[in-house]
């Protein structure tokens, strides 16, 4: 049994409750459970880690989590490592106030949980099979992902101009046995041709050093 799984029938921990945070006037957010100050960055934390939050605005209760979760969305988008193509985001913004807009939340929602699982099955069956020898290019996954989100938002809206060159199809992901059945016979045969170089070169006499062969000549 794989570290942190359940064995069988044991019955499931309770889920903590999520950590209320509150957020004050002069923008600082204060963590009910441990008492401190925090920033947006240690937020972003919690959400890796899968740790559940609220934030509610210290003056009126109002729940802001959704305002804040922008806020970091916005905070890690200019640090560099963007997420977000710009052809996503102006399609997004088009959806405001369009007769789909009630549509397209449950739409996300669903499609970021099935690429959620579909990169847990894939990384899983990476691991079983070569472990850290050949590490599975998740981020061309994810750009592949985007890329049909895209095209299935632009399927919303036929009749906007699309605002950027629409990017080439991504090929069909291959059956995932079928390629750790490749990846399986290409270990073999690079084992096989490692063993036999070792063979030949263990077979092979040592060369004789030029001392060796002016003594011959003497």
């Amino acid at each position: 049994m794989s570290q942190g799984e359940m064995p069988a029938g044991a019955p499931e921990a309770p889920a903590k409750p999520p950590v209320v945070v509150k957020k004050y006037a002069n923008r600082r957010l204060y963590n009910t459970e441990s008492s401190s100050y925090i920033t947006l960055d240690n937020l972003a934390t919690m959400v890796r880690e899968g740790r559940d939050f609220i934030v509610y605005d210290a003056k009126s209760g109002e729940d802001i989590t959704r305002s804040v979760l922008t806020q970091i969305i916005v905070e890690e988008e200019s640090k560099g490592s963007a997420l977000l193509p710009t052809a996503f985001l102006r399609n997004l913004i088009g959806f405001y106030g369009d007769s789909m807009q009630g549509a397209l939340p449950r739409y996300l929602e669903q499609s970021m949980a099935n690429f959620t699982q579909q990169q847990q099955q894939v990384r899983q069956a990476m691991q079983q099979t070569v472990g850290t020898l050949f590490p599975f290019d998740i981020e061309q996954v994810s750009r592949q992902n985007m890329a049909m989100m895209e095209r299935a938002m632009s399927m919303f809206t036929p009749f906007y101009p699309a605002a950027e060159p629409a990017a080439e199809a991504p090929a069909k992901h291959p059956n995932v046995e079928h390629e750790l059945t490749l990846l399986r016979g290409e270990l073999a045969r690079l084992q096989k041709e490692l063993g036999e170089t070792r063979a030949q070169l263990a077979d092979q006499p040592a060369p004789k050093t030029k001392l060796d062969g002016r003594s011959a000549a003497d």
